[in-house]
């Protein structure tokens, strides 16, 4: 199974926005670049299946990468 980490974050988003990487960065409202809550389901659930401790309600709650990677970094460090 591949590690999660911020680089694989970022081009699952990108992935599902159609976007570049590149053109998505640490800390940009993923919302405002136009993910929604049904993708935004959609990628908790692909990295809750990959191992990450992470719940809906908090990657909503502050719509970026670093944020998101805070949350999955410190589930990690507690495995």
């Amino acid at each position: 199974m591949p590690t999660l980490n911020l680089e694989s974050m970022r081009a699952d988003v990108a992935r599902m926005l159609r976007e570049s990487p590149d053109d998505i960065g640490d800390d940009d409202n993923l919302m405002d670049l136009g993910l929604d809550s049904m993708r935004l389901m959609k990628l908790a659930s692909q990295w809750r299946e990959a191992g990450a401790r992470l719940e809906f309600a908090d990657l909503a709650a502050d719509a970026t990468l670093a944020h998101w990677w805070a949350i999955v970094s410190r589930g990690q460090a507690g495995a």
